[in-house]
């Protein structure tokens, strides 16, 4: 059967790996599609080789529930963080009561994670990918090529967003890496969603969590979704006996008509040693699907790479958890009194600059004239004097509040390490940018920190997307690869600019368009049977010897801040002025690069060695010159040793017609063609 093209991926029918449910994803419906040699299997598989039973479903459920009531202070304490990142906060200071007293909200712990959030965009990852053996470099070129194209499939810039948030916030975010088999409809592809930290549960305890015995993740589902999805069990999907911890939305938000589905992970021993891992969907109690179950992955396990697939990116680590705490935990007791000394301030402001009356009860007066600023009279029975009516005078506030307040105010930017610098302010009279600049920079050692810890995520999110396509790329497909270079192989010493190196010039030397030869994109064919674990051998049993190819990630950033592209900058025009682009000091600035440290130094090392090369091969091209002038007679002007017409030293050119016109060409009488001379020669 031939190939097909599928949403610009080859796809090879007779190879296709059948699948009998959904990649690992909580409420995505199954497929109905099986490959014939599937559907007998299934069909005469004996009741008794159902390895997963909805007894084992209610045994899970058991277990889901012990892990949900273990995690209950996490979720009381994700909800509660999250009302204080939207500022509603004084409910939880409160509680119900209502006493009239003001409750200004403040937004300095808004402010620090906005600006943390910020820092962490400015340096999106993208991973590299580095061979460990030779024969495996090409494969890693390819898959630096195509692995930031898979993230960008997924939009991982908006789930890295997202997870920046929930990180910064309540101290770890969590993204899976599953296989959805119906993406690109129905040829599969990897999916990195983001997994919201109240939706997993896993064993108490544990701090690792690949070390968890079993692993859950929830999702609401609509009920006659499922009833469509698995009319099997239409309408026995109605009502949860899992509860699920809920945010306080602002809108009210109704469940009822929705069913909890449940992707349940564990890990066994398979029968060759390794950990196989397993996945089980169910809901409402009934068995949805079991890896188990199934032929095709019963001895296998459903991922390969045998690991549940999350990665949790911890902000502040905790012991026993594998979650941390993050930046509402550490500043919401500033945010508290900052907010409960200005509201005190607020309220004795107020008092005293509303005017209040002690009166006797024996003295008859007209409140309502009283009280009324625009009456001019005001009718009393009896004596008026200050026996009788005394305004009361309030307090003046003291200077001592307002500066408490302050030192609250310095003190949470100093726990969030979010200074004035770090959002643009200036102080001490610094005011040139670059200082600005340094400042930030100097002052963002915090959020480098917590960066590099998403780096380190991030391995191994690229590091589980690897190890998906090893296993379901079966079918070739192609990627188209943006924003690279088209220039083509330069030879050994060619600079650009050189026929050599340079396309345009190869272009016009060709007679086509050289804009024509630079297209901003090229195309890429991959496929996971290159890297797929592949015989090299047969050891002294007989028995197979097997190789994996195993790859190294290193990560850099999409992105780059203002201050490294000014930093970039200053460098580069400190190497212009210590003269490193001169090819007649190459030897020197070489000796100085080895022991710098920039981003770049590698194309910096080339472009200085192209340039000593081609210094090396102009003066040889200018010594053949030389050498090729004095064989035709031909001396520069001024030398002394142009030979007189009568005859001349040995070896010199004898005197001929053609000689004579050539002096004459080079020694021009009249000034204007004596200048028209002198454009005309090349400077070398």
């Amino acid at each position: 059967m031939a190939n097909k093209t599928f949403f610009g991926r080859r796809r090879n029918e007779e190879n296709a790996e059948p699948s009998g449910v959904s990649g690992g994803m909580p409420g995505v419906q199954r497929q109905a599609q099986l490959t014939p040699e599937m559907e007998e299997m299934l069909l005469t598989q004996k009741k008794e080789q159902q390895m997963i039973s909805e007894k084992d479903v209610h045994r899970a459920e058991g277990i889901l529930e012990k892990y949900r009531q273990g995690k209950k202070n996490l979720e009381r304490q994700i909800v509660e963080n999250e009302q204080w990142w939207k500022m509603q906060h004084w409910e939880l200071i409160k509680g119900k009561k209502e006493d009239g007293s003001p409750e200004p909200t403040s937004a300095w712990l808004f402010n620090s994670i906005h600006n943390k959030h910020a820092d962490m965009m400015d340096n999106i990852p993208e991973p590299v990918v580095l061979p460990r053996e030779r024969s495996d470099e090409q494969n890693a070129k390819v898959l630096s090529e195509v692995l930031p194209v898979v993230f960008k499939y997924n939009d991982f810039e908006k789930s890295f967003s997202e997870n920046c948030w929930e990180k910064l916030k309540h101290g770890t975010a969590v993204y899976g890496v599953f296989w959805d088999s119906q993406k690109d409809g129905g040829l599969g592809d990897v999916t990195i969603p983001v997994i919201d930290l109240l939706k997993i549960y896993w064993e108490p305890g544990v701090t690792d969590i690949q070390k968890s015995r079993n692993l859950f993740i929830i999702e609401l589902v609509d009920s006659d979704l499922l009833d469509q999805q698995y009319p099997e069990h239409a309408g026995k999907f109605k009502g949860n006996s899992i509860d699920v911890a809920q945010y306080k939305y602002d809108e009210a938000i109704d469940t009822s008509d929705k069913t909890v589905v449940v992707d349940w992970y564990y890990k066994v021993a398979s029968p060759g040693g390794r950990t196989a891992l397993h996945y089980v969907k169910f809901a409402g109690g009934k068995l949805l699907y079991a890896s188990q179950n199934d032929l095709q992955y019963r001895d296998r396990g459903y991922y390969d790479h045998g690991l549940y697939p999350v990665v949790f990116d911890v902000l502040f680590p905790e012991k026993g958890m594998p979650t941390g705490f993050g930046f509402v935990s550490i500043c919401k007791n500033p945010q508290m009194y900052i907010d409960k000394l200005w509201a005190n301030i607020l309220q004795t402001s107020l008092m005293n600059t509303k005017r209040r009356f002690f009166a006797d009860k024996a003295l008859a007066i007209n409140k309502k004239q009283l009280l009324d600023t625009n009456e001019p009279l005001i009718e009393v029975e009896g004596d008026v004097s200050d026996n009788y009516l005394k305004e009361w005078a309030p307090r003046d506030l003291s200077g001592v509040y307002p500066n408490i307040l302050q030192m609250r105010i310095e003190e949470m930017k100093d726990t969030s390490g979010n200074r004035d610098v770090n959002s643009g302010g200036t102080g001490g009279g610094v005011t040139a940018a670059s200082a600005i600049a340094a400042l930030q920079e100097a002052g963002n050692k915090g959020s480098r920190d917590i960066i590099n810890a998403s780096y380190r995520s991030f391995v191994a999110i690229s590091s589980l997307v690897i190890e998906l396509m090893r296993q379901f790329y079966t079918e070739a497909r192609s990627f188209r690869i943006t924003n690279k270079a088209t220039m083509p192989e330069q030879a050994p010493g060619m600079m650009p600019g050189m026929a050599g190196g340079d396309p345009m010039a190869q272009g016009i030397a060709a007679g086509q368009n050289p804009m024509a030869q630079s297209p901003e994109y090229q195309f890429v064919e991959f496929d996971g049977r290159s890297i797929a674990e592949q015989q090299i051998g047969v050891g002294r049993g007989g028995e197979p010897i097997f190789r994996k190819p195993i790859f190294d990630l290193e990560i850099k950033a999409q992105k780059k801040s203002p201050w490294s592209i000014m930093s970039q900058n200053e460098l580069a025009k400190e190497l212009l002025n210590m003269g490193a682009f001169n090819p007649e000091r190459a030897q020197e600035i070489q000796g100085a690069l080895m022991m710098m440290e920039f981003e770049g130094k590698e194309q910096v090392e080339d472009y200085v060695k192209q340039g000593q090369t081609l210094f090396n091969i102009c003066q040889q091209l200018s010594q053949e010159l030389m050498m090729l002038k004095a064989a035709m007679g031909i001396m520069p002007q001024g030398s002394g040793e142009a030979r007189s017409s009568g005859g001349g030293a040995p070896g010199s050119a004898p005197r001929s017609p053609i000689n004579d016109g050539v002096m004459q060409a080079q020694s021009p009488k009249a000034p204007y063609a004596e200048a028209l001379a002198k454009r005309s020669v090349p400077s070398i």
